[in-house]
């Protein structure tokens, strides 16, 4: 898939404010400072398209960045950002879950987790709420370049046998780097999959 445009369309405290779209959307989540802003603008190879902080949990709104005019990256706010108050915490996790479970457009969920630590509990929870919720998602293990291949392999073997316990199915992974761009055209060929496949189901 070639990245010819992307836009920021807008942005969104809940969903009912979010556009109305019949665009193929997919979600990007993880904790707070995962690089969700990083891996967005590696995608669209856009400079500065999601604005990066270095203070965790900046992302506060749901948004939706038009991608070649027919469909949609979405980026949700971060989990787990013990600063934000415990009520506007439990604020984001309601309008994030809301999306999550009744944007009807929303084709897949990348949720990305941070290949530099040990499995966090609260990955761990987010991931059992999406599994008990019947949403299927495809795990985005970031910053791959900051540490050996042995040391992240030890990390995702890890996560994914914890991930055992909430999961019978084993989860599709990848790897990604946003400094070097690793991880770019898996995800984009499986956006560009997940799109073809709509437009086969609908008879398109």
């Amino acid at each position: 898939m070639i990245i010819r445009s992307a836009i920021l369309q807008g942005s969104s405290p809940d969903l009912a404010s979010c556009p109305v779209s019949e665009l193929p959307e997919f979600a990007l989540i993880g904790r707070s400072n995962v690089g969700k802003s990083s891996l967005l603008n590696m995608l669209t190879r856009v400079k500065g398209l999601a604005r990066i902080s270095s203070t965790p949990g900046k992302t506060r709104l749901i948004n939706f960045f038009t991608i070649n005019g027919n469909w949609t990256l979405v980026d949700l706010p971060g989990y787990g950002y013990a600063k934000v108050a415990r009520k506007e915490r439990a604020s984001f996790s309601a309008f994030v879950s809301d999306y999550l479970l009744h944007r009807s457009n929303l084709l897949g969920t990348f949720v990305l987790i941070d290949s530099r630590l040990d499995p966090q509990p609260i990955d761990l929870e987010f991931l059992e709420w999406m599994v008990t919720s019947g949403l299927p998602f495809i795990l985005v293990f970031t910053k791959s370049d900051k540490l050996s291949p042995k040391a992240m392999q030890k990390n995702i073997d890890a996560f994914l046998e914890k991930l055992r316990v909430i999961s019978e199915t084993p989860p599709h992974f990848l790897t990604s780097s946003s400094k070097v761009g690793e991880g770019r055209a898996e995800i984009l060929h499986l956006i560009s999959d997940a799109i073809a496949e709509q437009a086969e189901d609908s008879g398109a």
